[in-house]
């Protein structure tokens, strides 16, 4: 641990300026702790400080944070529908930052670089790595999660430790805002990864987009932008309808109004389920078309399937699912995010750090207005 920069030899130094590069100018300040957001129970997270994160390993880097995203992934723990997390975790999984430090083994960053990173660390060297499957790296972990006292604690922090940081963090294209930036990390790699499976199911001209939450409306407008014939959006909440219609969709409607889209349009070749409930998933058996492709792309937390081995013969169903493997993406991403201002307005709130444990409880709630939550250290 020798040759790691002098910023881990003197555990407490930490920035202070207001410059873009914070290191460059190298302003610093003894402190010993951070403020970050921690899970302390359900439906409980608090703004508190935490020790500073230290650099462990040769192939970390740590990360001031200058943007961290509230997910609807963050919702499952928070409301207990994900049990384990440890109390005291720092939550969260999306963040883009500055680099402060690197270890010896980081050699595509320096000190200073804008950078991104996805919710789930990879090697880029083992055999999932090498076909595209970074989610399920052999040696990946998850940010802002820690059970029984293994894992990573979260990006809703000032800094973070970043392991696998040479294959894991991406340079944010020079000029990109850092909270628009933090798209690239997550929903809008997910939303990608969704609309590919368009192409799987052969082009079919009608798909249909259940939960217009962020990642439902940005696989929206990538199917969209695709090329699909006809998309149609569900959602319970009206502006989030309304605005999946002005990112294109043709029609949206409320759950309960569905099933007017097929007597509308036909069942749907492709049914992409981003609300990740046991409604979706049985309102997305009625809406498919038989032979059509139903993609689950939320957290699942249900110990069944809602639809029965039964109905999906019935249909000739094939039924996909998993975890993004978002790093595969986030180059993509970046260039749809520079090609214009519509992904970013999924954003609703930009809010101090702070305000977080207001934000859980808003947006956890549905409230109107509440949609995608950028929290600022």
């Amino acid at each position: 641990m020798d040759n790691l920069p002098r910023r881990r030899r003197r555990r407490n130094f930490i920035l202070v300026s207001s410059c873009r590069s914070l290191a460059a100018e190298g302003f610093w300040r003894y402190r010993s702790s951070v403020k970050a957001i921690v899970f302390r129970g359900v439906r409980e997270v608090a703004y508190e400080e935490v020790p500073d994160p230290e650099a462990s390993s040769p192939g970390d880097a740590i990360v001031r944070v200058a943007a961290a995203g509230l997910c609807g992934s963050d919702m499952h723990p928070y409301y207990g529908r994900e049990p384990g997390l440890d109390l005291g975790t720092v939550m969260g999984h999306e963040f883009v930052g500055e680099v402060v430090e690197t270890g010896s083994e980081v050699a595509g960053f320096q000190v200073g670089d804008l950078v991104a990173s996805p919710f789930a660390t990879n090697c880029g060297r083992c055999e999932p790595c090498v076909r595209g499957l970074t989610a399920r790296c052999i040696r990946g972990e998850l940010f802002g999660w820690i059970e029984r006292g293994s894992g990573l604690h979260g990006g809703q922090a000032e800094y973070v430790r970043v392991p696998l940081a040479e294959s894991s963090l991406v340079r944010v294209p020079d000029g990109m805002d850092a909270a628009r930036a933090v798209l690239a990390t997550d929903n809008l790699p997910t939303a990608l990864w969704a609309s590919t499976t368009w192409e799987t199911a052969g082009r079919p001209p009608t798909t249909t987009v259940l939960g217009c939450g962020p990642v439902g409306l940005l696989a929206v407008h990538c199917l969209v932008r695709l090329g699909v014939g006809t998309v149609l959006a569900v959602d319970p909440v009206p502006d989030r309808t309304e605005l999946a219609v002005e990112f294109g969709a043709a029609d949206g409607r409320r759950p309960d109004e569905a099933h007017g889209l097929v007597r509308s349009f036909g069942p749907s070749g492709l049914v992409i389920d981003a609300a990740g409930t046991k409604g979706s998933t049985r309102l997305a058996g009625a809406l498919v078309r038989p032979g059509g492709i139903l993609t689950r792309i939320g957290v699942n937390t249900d110990p069944h399937l809602a639809l029965s081995p039964e109905e999906m013969y019935d249909l000739n169903l094939t039924y996909g699912t998993g975890r993004c493997p978002a790093r595969a993406y986030m180059e993509e991403a970046f260039d749809i995010l520079a090609e214009g201002d519509e992904p970013g307005k999924v954003i609703s709130h930009r809010l101090a750090l702070s305000d977080a444990p207001r934000a859980y409880r808003a947006f956890g709630e549905r409230r109107r207005g509440w949609l995608k939550v950028i929290l600022v250290p």
